[in-house]
């Protein structure tokens, strides 16, 4: 993969990733600001986070795959390794990297549009109750992506299909579906209505790779005779591959 390629594909992850938890923390402060039902909030963010995580899918998943996660990047390498199709260790790190860093300035940034300072939240979030709902969040983000991958459908299809789960997860689990470890890190440095506070993140984080491991096994269970390779969950990257690309590499 040349240098170009690269850096578009990890500039990809970063801005997509970065603007998807602009779109969370931004809407999250809106909401809190529109209403003081916390009802109202939660469905204003719900719904701004469904339609932009599908826009953003539509936009960058020719570029990158749209990942914006990096459970799903670590479902990619593992499901395509053994045919050499799934991310190489190395961009495996490289979008992990871009995808934690992007989620981190998309919340400084949606403080900065609100006027509101940059700070470590203070909302603790972690509870058994919690973790047990970040496991089925994650679980069932995964097993929908690549079930959706190994059928073979469309891009719109897979866009639409991955913002309605998390809009409606944002109701169905009492962790609202962070679902994402990087989205986590990120809602770190927002101390409003979607933050999470530091010692909440770790219990969040094994729960989020425990679902994805749980979502990886239902996947290979459910779909064993679908295409075996990943090729980049969600969608194949068109744009900065126009030749094929040695994936062992």
């Amino acid at each position: 993969m040349n240098t170009i390629t690269l850096l578009r594909r990890t500039g990809a992850e970063l801005l997509g990733t970065g603007l998807l938890v602009t779109v969370v923390v931004g809407s999250g402060i809106a909401a809190s600001r529109l209403s003081t039902d916390p009802g109202l909030q939660l469905l204003e963010n719900s719904i701004a986070t469904a339609l932009g995580l599908s826009v953003l899918i539509l936009l960058l998943g020719p570029v990158s795959g749209a990942h914006f996660n990096p459970v799903v990047s670590i479902a990619d390498t593992i499901l395509g390794r053994r045919h050499h199709t799934g991310l190489p260790l190395t961009l495996l790190a490289l979008y992990v990297v871009a995808q934690v860093v992007g989620a981190i300035g998309g919340a400084v940034l949606a403080n900065a549009m609100f006027a509101t300072p940059t700070a470590l939240s203070t909302t603790n979030r972690a509870t058994p109750s919690t973790f047990l709902a970040e496991i089925v969040a994650t679980a069932g983000l995964v097993l929908l992506i690549i079930g959706l991958t190994r059928a073979h459908r469309s891009t719109p299809v897979i866009a639409a299909a991955v913002g309605s789960y998390i809009g409606a997860a944002y109701w169905f689990t009492s962790s609202t579906s962070f679902a994402n470890p990087a989205v986590t890190i990120g809602r770190v440095f927002t101390d409003t209505f979607a933050g999470i506070a530091p010692d909440s993140v770790l219990p969040f984080l094994a729960a989020q790779l425990l679902g994805a491991g749980i979502g990886i096994v239902l996947a290979v269970l459910l779909f064993p005779h679908a295409a075996t390779t990943a090729d980049d969950l969600t969608v194949a990257p068109n744009l900065t591959d126009p030749a094929p690309i040695d994936r062992a590499g």
